[in-house]
C-alpha cells in the first residue's frame, strides 16, 4: 500500500499566518477574538464577537486578471496553498502541471460580496452588478477550482464543501486518492471569510457564545461556563505526496497520514451522534494499523457549544479512556468552518515536532456533564511525538477523524 506523507504545509488565522508566530501565541494562551464593532446594525444578532483575519488584504495580492475569479474565500486558499507549495519545494516543478496532481478542498460557502450581486438581481430585476465571473466567486467550489486554474493543475479536483468537516475532508480524500494510486500529489485543505452571515447561522440556534464584553475568554471548550461559538477566518493547505516520490524528488517529509475515516449520522442536520464519532475515530485507527494506546494525544473539534461538547467528550472517552492528553483550538482563533481541519492539522504537526501542546484556551472547570478525559488545562503540555488524532465534526452530522504519525 502507498504510504501518503506531508511535504508542504501553510496556513492563517486572526493570530497570523507563520507558526512562529501562531504557536508562541498559542502556547501563551492567546486569542484573536475581538468585540465586531461593525456589526451595531444587525439588531437581532445576539453576539458581537468574532475572529477575522483583519491583517489580511486581497488588494494588490495578485494581477487583476488572476484575481477576477476570486472572492476573498478563494484568495484566502490560494495564496495559502502558494506558500505550501513553497515549502514543499514544488511552487514551479513542472510535476505540478503534469496530470499526477490534484486538489482536494473546500469551503463552507463562496463570496458573499457575489452573492449580494444576485439578491439584488433578484429584487431589483437589474444586473449592473454582476458580470462573468460573479458566479465563479459565488459557488461553493470557488476555492478548489480557482487554485486548479492558478497552479495549472491537471489532475482530479475533489470539492469537499462540508462545513466544518471541508478541510479535514479535503485532507482524507486526498490521502485515499494517493493511496490508491489515482494521483502522486494532493494539494488539501480549505478556508472560509469572514462574514455575519455565518455568524447569524449559529446565533438562530443559540449556539454563539454573547460573552461580548470578554472577547478574549469568549470561547471556552468543555468548561461549565461555555455558551457557545465565535466565528473565525482562516486558510490551511497541507501538501500531500506519496512516500517514494517525495524521496524521489529529494523533499524531507514532515508527517505521515496514516488513517482517514468519515462517515455520516443519518439522524439530525444539527444534533450529533456519540456512537458514529465513536466508530469513525475506531476506523480510523484501524486504517492506520494502530491502537487507542499508541495515540500520543487528541485534537478535538471543541467549539464550545452546549451539547456538542458533551457528545464529542463522551465519544473521545468510549475510545481512548481518561489516559491521552485532550485539548482543542478553537478558543484561541474561533470556529474557522472549512478551514478548521487544515488549521489543525497544520498546527498539530508542529505540535507533535516539538514535542508539546498549548492548554485549551479559557478551560477552567470542565462541565460535569462531559466525560472524564485527560483535559489540557492551564498551562502546555508536554507529549509523545509519535502521533496524534485529529476529530471534526459538522452540520448534517458529518464526521472525520485523522490520524497523524511522525515518519
Amino acid at each position: 500500500m502507498r504510504r501518503v506523507v506531508v511535504t508542504g504545509m501553510a496556513g492563517l488565522t486572526s493570530l497570523g499566518d507563520s507558526l512562529d508566530t501562531v504557536l508562541p501565541a498559542l502556547h501563551a494562551g492567546k486569542t484573536g477574538i475581538r468585540y465586531m464593532n461593525e456589526w451595531e446594525q444587525y439588531v437581532d444578532m445576539s453576539t458581537r464577537l468574532g475572529g477575522p483575519a483583519d491583517w489580511f488584504s486581497t488588494q494588490k495580492l495578485y494581477p487583476r486578471q488572476q484575481m477576477r475569479s476570486m472572492g476573498r474565500v478563494a484568495a484566502l486558499m490560494v495564496h495559502t496553498a502558494e506558500r505550501a507549495l513553497e515549502d514543499a519545494g514544488l511552487r514551479d516543478d513542472p510535476v505540478v502541471k503534469s496530470g499526477r496532481t490534484g486538489v482536494a478542498a473546500g469551503s463552507s460557502y463562496g463570496s458573499t460580496p457575489a452573492t449580494l450581486d444576485f439578491v439584488s438581481f433578484l429584487e431589483e430585476g437589474k444586473a449592473g452588478k454582476l458580470n462573468a465571473t460573479s458566479y465563479i466567486r459565488m459557488m461553493s467550489h470557488t476555492a478548489p477550482v480557482n487554485m486548479a486554474v492558478f497552479f495549472g493543475l491537471q489532475g482530479r479536483v475533489i470539492t469537499t464543501s462540508s462545513a466544518c468537516t471541508s478541510s479535514s475532508q479535503g485532507i482524507g480524500y486526498s490521502f485515499e486518492a494517493i493511496r490508491s494510486g489515482a494521483a502522486d500529489i494532493m494539494i488539501a485543505g480549505g478556508s472560509d471569510e469572514f462574514c455575519p452571515t455565518m455568524s447569524m447561522v449559529f446565533d438562530r440556534l443559540y449556539a454563539t457564545s454573547t460573552h461580548n464584553d470578554d472577547p478574549a475568554h469568549a470561547v471556552r471548550p468543555f468548561d461549565q461556563g461555555r455558551d457557545g461559538l465565535v466565528i473565525g477566518e482562516a486558510a490551511g493547505v497541507l501538501i500531500l505526496e506519496e512516500l517514494e516520490h517525495a524521496l524521489a524528488r529529494g523533499a524531507t517529509p514532515l508527517a505521515e497520514i496514516a488513517g482517514f475515516s468519515t462517515n455520516c449520522d443519518g439522524a439530525h442536520i444539527s444534533q450529533p451522534s456519540k456512537d458514529t464519532q465513536i466508530h469513525v475515530v475506531r476506523q480510523a485507527l484501524d486504517i492506520a494499523g494502530m491502537a487507542p494506546s499508541d495515540v500520543d494525544w487528541i485534537s478535538g473539534h471543541g467549539t464550545g457549544t452546549v451539547t456538542g461538547d458533551v457528545v464529542e467528550s463522551q465519544a473521545t472517552a468510549a475510545v481512548f479512556g481518561d489516559g491521552v492528553p485532550f485539548h482543542s483550538l478553537k478558543g484561541h482563533f474561533g470556529h474557522t468552518l472549512g478551514a478548521c481541519g487544515a488549521i489543525e492539522a497544520w498546527l498539530g504537526i508542529e505540535m507533535m515536532r516539538q514535542g508539546s501542546i498549548p492548554a485549551t484556551a479559557n478551560l477552567k472547570n470542565v462541565d460535569p456533564k462531559c466525560a472524564d478525559l485527560d483535559y489540557v488545562m492551564g498551562d502546555s503540555r508536554k507529549v509523545g511525538q509519535g502521533s496524534f488524532v485529529s476529530n471534526n465534526f459538522a452540520f448534517g452530522g458529518i464526521n472525520t477523524s485523522l490520524v497523524i504519525k511522525a515518519i
